[in-house]
C-alpha cells in the first residue's frame, strides 16, 4: 500500500515507524508487526524493515510516521510517497528457537541472526530471546567463533599500516580507572600504531570516549582516522561513530534493559571490534574484586577464554588480572578524570599514582609484547617515556589532531565538600555507590560533574577531615548527589 511519509522529531531509541489506525485495519496490521519500506521508482532499490506501532491521533490516515532513527538509517523526505508491506517473519527466529530449545547453531545460522538484528528484521522482544539462549544455555567454542565472524562481516573493516597495530581494553567497572589515555599516549609515542575506539559510560560515571569528547572530537569518518593514524599514529575515538560492529549495539541495549551479560556476547563484543580495526597486539584489563564486576576465579576464567580465542584468531593477545576493589585515582567524571590523565603525563606535576603505576604496568605489557621492550623492561621503557614528556606531547597531539585542546577544562559551578565525621581508617569504598552518586551529579552527560575523592583505602584521616568534593552543573543536582551520598554512605570509615 502506498502511504505518505511524515518525518517524526521523535527518537524510540530503536527504528520504529507508526501508523493510524483505520490504515492498519486496512492492510492488516497488528500493533510490533513488521512492515517493509520501499520507495517507488527510485535509484536507491533498498527496502527498509522496522516494526510498527498503531496510534490514534499523532499520525493521519494514509500516513506512515518515521522515527529519526528509522531516517538515520533510511534517508526519506518528509510527504515522500513510499511502498508498505506487511514483511514476511524471519527465519531467522527458528533459529533462536533452536537455541532456546538447547541445541547447537551452524554458522549459516548465527550469521542469519545477526544479519537480520542489523538489518532491523527483529524486534526487541526477539532479541531479546537470542540474548536469553546464549544466556540460560551458553554458546559453544564453534559458536561464539561464529559469533566473532558474523559480528564483523555485518560491519566495516579498518586497516593501517604498520607491523604493530596495538590495543588495550578494560572490561570497565572501576571509577576513574582511566588508564587507556595513559597507555595509548606511552605506546604511540614508542612507535605502536594504536587505533583506540572506546565506549561510552552505560552505567558508570564515563567512559574513555566520554573524557575525549570533553575536550577533542570523537566521531570521524573513515578517511579522516586514516589521516589521524598518519599524522599521530593513534586516535581515540567513540566506537559507534562508525559502523564497525553494528549489531553490538543492539544487543548491548537488551542486555541492559534484562541486566543480564551473556560470556559469549562479551568475548565477541570485545574480540571482534579489535580484530575490526586491524589489531594484532591486544592486551585485556581484567579487574577484579568486591567491588567489580567480577571476582578472581571469574576473572581467571576471562582471562583464560580471551587468551584462547585469541589463538584462534592468530592475536597476540594477553589478559592480565588487576585489583578493582575501589576506585582509581582521584576524579571521577569526564573532565574529573581528565585532570588526572594530564598531571600524570605532564612531567611537571604529580598525578595519583596509583593511576600512574597501573598505567605503566599495562603500557609496559604492550611494549614487552611487541618487542618494543625486552623482557620485564616493558614498565622502565614506559617511565622513561613519562618522565621524558614524550606521552604528554603525544597525548597534546592527538587530541589536536581531532580538532581539540586541553585548554578549556573546568569543573561544576556548584560544590559540596564531605567531612570524616569520625577518626578512623577508611575501609571500603564502594565502586558501585561511587558510580551511581557520579551520575546522580550529572555525569557523564555534564562533564564538569562528578566527584573528587582524596583518599584510599587503608589511609588514615581524621574528623573534619575532606574526603570527597561533589561537583554538579545545576543546584538541583547537587542537592540530590548530597542526600544519596548520606543515605548510601558508599565510604566508609572504621576505628
Amino acid at each position: 500500500m502506498e502511504l505518505k511519509t511524515r518525518l517524526l522529531k521523535w527518537s524510540a531509541g530503536v527504528p520504529v515507524a507508526m501508523i493510524a489506525t483505520k490504515t492498519a485495519e486496512q492492510m492488516g496490521i497488528h500493533e510490533n508487526d513488521r512492515v517493509s519500506i520501499e520507495k517507488p521508482s527510485s535509484v536507491d532499490c533498498r527496502v527498509f524493515l522496522t516494526v510498527v506501532n498503531i496510534v490514534e491521533d499523532m499520525i493521519k490516515e494514509g500516513e506512515i510516521g518515521i522515527s529519526l532513527e528509522v531516517k538515520e538509517s533510511f534517508p526519506l523526505k518528509d510527504k515522500q510517497l513510499v511502498e508498505v508491506n506487511i514483511a514476511d517473519s524471519p527465519k531467522s527466529l527458528e533459529y533462536i528457537r533452536k537455541k532456546i530449545d538447547k541445541k547447537e547453531l551452524s554458522k549459516k545460522e548465527i550469521k542469519e541472526i545477526i544479519k537480520d538484528i542489523v538489518n532491523n528484521s527483529l524486534s526487541e522482544p526477539e532479541i531479546a530471546m537470542f540474548v536469553s539462549g546464549m544466556y540460560e544455555n551458553k554458546m559453544t567454542f564453534r559458536e561464539t567463533i561464529h559469533l566473532i565472524e558474523s559480528f564483523i562481516e555485518s560491519g566495516e573493516r579498518l586497516s593501517f599500516k604498520g607491523k604493530y597495530i596495538a590495543d588495550k581494553h578494560c572490561i570497565g567497572g572501576i571509577p576513574g580507572n582511566r588508564t587507556t589515555p595513559l597507555v595509548v599516549s606511552i605506546c604511540a609515542a614508542a612507535g605502536l600504531v594504536f587505533p583506540k575506539s572506546s565506549s561510552k559510560a552505560i552505567t558508570s560515571a564515563a567512559g574513555t570516549a566520554d573524557v575525549i569528547e570533553s575536550i577533542a572530537k570523537v566521531e570521524f569518518s573513515k578517511e579522516e582516522l586514516h589521516k589521524i593514524i598518519e599524522k599521530t599514529g593513534a586516535f581515540m575515538i567513540w566506537g559507534g561513530s562508525i559502523e564497525l560492529v553494528p549489531a553490538d549495539s543492539k544487543i548491548i541495549r537488551i542486555e541492559k534493559m534484562l541486566k543480564i551479560d551473556p560470556h559469549a556476547q562479551l568475548l565477541a563484543s570485545i574480540l571482534s571490534k579489535k580484530l575490526a580495526v586491524g589489531s594484532k597486539y591486544i592486551l585485556i584489563d581484567i579487574p577484579y574484586g568486591k567491588n567489580a564486576k567480577v571476582n578472581f576465579k571469574e576473572a581467571l576464567d576471562l582471562k583464560q577464554s580471551f587468551e584462547k580465542y585469541g589463538k584462534y584468531f592468530r592475536l597476540h593477545l594477553r589478559g592480565v588480572l588487576t585489583k578493582g576493589d575501589e576506585p582509581i585515582g582521584n576524579g571521577v567524571g569526564p573532565f574529573l578524570e581528565l585532570l588526572d590523565i594530564i598531571k600524570v603525563l605532564n612531567p611537571s606535576e604529580k598525578g595519583p599514582e596509583d593511576l600512574r603505576r597501573r598505567a605503566v604496568f599495562l603500557a609496559g605489557n604492550l611494549l614487552e609484547m611487541t618487542k618494543k621492550a625486552k623482557k620485564n623492561q616493558g614498565e622502565k621503557l614506559a617511565e622513561e617515556i613519562l618522565k621524558s614528556g614524550k606521552a604528554f606531547e603525544k597525548f597534546k597531539e592527538i587530541i589536536a589532531a581531532q580538532e581539540g585542546s586541553i585548554k578549556n577544562i573546568k569543573l561544576g559551578k556548584f560544590k559540596k565538600d564531605i567531612f570524616a565525621k569520625k577518626s578512623g581508617e577508611i575501609s571500603e569504598i564502594n565502586n558501585k555507590k561511587i558510580n551511581l552518586l557520579a551520575r546522580v551529579a550529572g555525569c557523564p552527560t555534564d562533564k564538569a560533574s562528578g566527584l573528587y575523592i582524596y583518599h584510599h583505602v587503608g589511609k588514615k584521616v581524621k574528623k573534619g577531615d575532606k574526603i570527597l568534593t561533589i561537583y554538579s552543573e545545576s543546584k538541583p543536582r547537587l542537592q540530590e548527589a548530597i542526600k544519596y551520598y548520606l543515605k548510601e554512605q558508599p565510604i566508609e570509615i572504621s576505628k
